[in-house]
């Protein structure tokens, strides 16, 4: 089995152009699903013909027995679906043993976000004079300002960011470019940013290609990235949920809110589907609900 993981994660990886982090989540999930099969049915793991849907059910089964919350227990799902598809095309499966096997029901979770008063306060706390300063303003602004995801802010270079033309051009999931625009405020944090990246480079004779670097010169990392927006977000806002996707998730709220157009916003956030973009509308309408109920003097009766 070790081998037909290896050949779909290299598949993965080279023609679907899936991201490092996607390919090592699914590493995970058929690690794991192996692990269960050894205890289980280690006849199946040589014999992947003889694998049916009772033995992927009883992988689900004993996930939820474990706590595993449903939400991982659908996405492990998916990853096998997709792992038995591939077999199948290459003919070393009869047919898919997990596209039987019905999805738990997951209670769907509207996206945390912060309120325009509190992002205000947000974006104004980093000391701009310093390069720190200047670094972790030009990545708020983007976060908010353009509805980036980590990754994507994370493999920007110098070439991404046009200042004259306001934009930035990004690589989302599967090696798919899109230009996103970004605001005034943006391209002042970025160019101030800019002139402080090129003393650091200097300093410390960076050569990195990516436009945002730690004091050292190096490349920011996801866990640092982390920790910066999560120091700000607990500072300026009492938000549950204190991470990069929050700011995200703030940037598509506030759109909706404002009358954007749904199809715009799915472009702008580089949505494959509307349906992953709607999760807003629900947003937006559960809190207009909550204001008609508290101010309407016939809502509560």
């Amino acid at each position: 089995m070790e081998e037909l993981v290896r050949a779909y994660l290299s598949y993965l990886e080279r023609e679907r152009n899936y991201s490092p982090h996607t390919v090592t989540s699914y590493r995970n999930d058929l690690d794991q699903y192996a692990g269960f099969l050894r205890n289980e049915f280690p006849a199946l793991l040589t014999d992947h013909a003889a694998v049916t849907s009772t033995a992927v059910r009883g992988f689900m089964g004993v996930l939820l027995e474990n706590g595993v919350s449903r939400k991982s227990v659908v996405r492990k799902l998916s990853t096998l679906r997709s792992f038995y598809k591939y077999l199948a095309r290459r003919g070393a499966v009869p047919a898919n043993p997990a596209a039987s096997v019905v999805t738990p029901k997951v209670e769907k979770s509207l996206p945390n976000f912060v309120d325009p008063r509190s992002m205000e306060r947000i974006l104004t706390l980093p000391d701009t004079g310093t390069f720190s300063g200047s670094r972790d303003a030009a990545m708020l602004e983007l976060f908010y300002g353009s509805g980036l995801r980590l990754s994507e802010l994370l493999t920007l270079t110098p070439a991404s960011f046009d200042a004259g033309g306001g934009t930035v051009k990004v690589t989302g999931k599967g090696n798919k470019q899109r230009i996103v625009p970004v605001t005034r405020r943006c391209v002042q944090a970025m160019e101030r940013y800019l002139r402080h990246r090129s003393a650091i480079a200097a300093e410390t004779g960076s050569d990195s290609p990516r436009i945002f670097l730690t004091e050292k010169g190096t490349a920011m990392y996801p866990q640092r990235v982390y920790a910066i927006v999560r120091r700000y977000l607990r500072e300026g806002s009492d938000v549950r949920q204190q991470s990069p996707h929050v700011l995200r998730h703030s940037f598509a709220t506030h759109l909706l809110d404002n009358g954007a157009d749904i199809l715009a916003v799915k472009e702008l956030l580089g949505h494959e589907s509307l349906s992953t973009t709607q999760v807003y509308t629900h947003v937006t309408v559960d809190r207009l609900k909550k204001v008609y109920r508290n101010a309407h003097p016939k809502a509560t009766r």
